[in-house]
């Protein structure tokens, strides 16, 4: 069987929709349909209900989307491990925004200069995301905030992090939580804390970037919690009112993890590195 087709397959899936998967894939629609019917042949099932909005698996396609997800993450996992047999010919490096403003460029810059013949990827988004998408071998290394405690997760290296409360300076500002995304580490431990110590009616705004927070919190639109590197990066330590967190109650120092049976070559250069 072709690999190829439960790519299509799984993007079809995904996008619940073969006009959305062709514009994803950059194939024509009836490129993408013929090859669902090739699939469905071989198969011997129809794998998708036409419905008003698009597709839905059937009873049929709902048992093949794990098994496809599996063998194409094991196909493009073969590929990336034949390139990189003799050399780290390609790293993928996964991050979270927070890390991506203080550690990415330094990192990048440094892995340019010790393996000048290896080509880099970068993917960012919240710590969840990441580590998703390096369980299922779309990156080899990611930072991420906190330890994510996996067993198919490696910690190469730990970047002790203070992590602090944010607060207008008066400490007179609105209950409101400001987040990058409210899906990221920092936001889930807010919100958890604050319903824990009884406070339930808190508002929530989420912002693209953290200087963005930073300044809104200085005018008293709401609070944060937001890493020290970042705080003074864009010099807010002397303008706001801060609370170093406990890592007692929360650890969100930053990670550099990889998959345990995906280590790349030169992860005993990466334990050593200081960023």
């Amino acid at each position: 069987m072709d690999s190829n087709l439960l790519k299509v397959f799984i993007e079809v899936t995904n996008q619940k929709s073969v006009s959305l998967a062709a514009k994803e894939l950059g194939f024509a629609q009836s490129n993408v349909t013929s090859r669902i019917k090739q699939l469905e042949k071989v198969l011997g099932f129809a794998l998708f209900y036409r419905v008003a909005k698009g597709v839905q698996l059937t009873k049929e396609g709902e048992k093949l989307y794990p098994y496809a997800l599996e063998v194409i993450n094991k196909v493009e996992q073969l590929v990336l491990n034949m390139k990189n047999i003799n050399y780290q010919e390609l790293l993928r490096i996964g991050s979270t925004q927070s890390n991506a403003i203080v550690r990415l460029l330094p990192f990048i810059k440094k892995m340019n200069n010790d393996f000048e013949n290896m080509k880099l990827e970068v993917y960012t988004n919240t710590t969840p995301h990441v580590v998703n998408e390096l369980l299922n071998y779309k990156i080899d290394i990611a930072f991420v905030s906190g330890n994510p405690n996996h067993k198919d997760i490696e910690v190469i290296k730990v970047f002790d992090e203070n992590v602090y409360f944010v607060d207008k300076k008066d400490g007179n500002s609105s209950n409101t939580i400001l987040a990058y995304k409210d899906s990221c580490a920092y936001y889930t431990f807010f919100r958890n804390y604050l319903k824990n110590n009884g406070n339930n009616d808190f508002k929530t705004i989420v912002f693209e970037n953290y200087e963005t927070i930073l300044g809104c919190v200085e005018v008293g639109m709401g609070r944060s919690i937001i890493p020290q590197s970042i705080i003074y990066k864009f010099g807010y330590e002397d303008r706001l009112k801060l609370e170093l967190l406990d890592k007692n109650l929360f650890d969100l120092s930053t990670y550099l993890v990889c998959r345990k049976d995906n280590k790349p070559m030169i992860s005993e250069q990466l334990k050593e590195i200081n960023l």
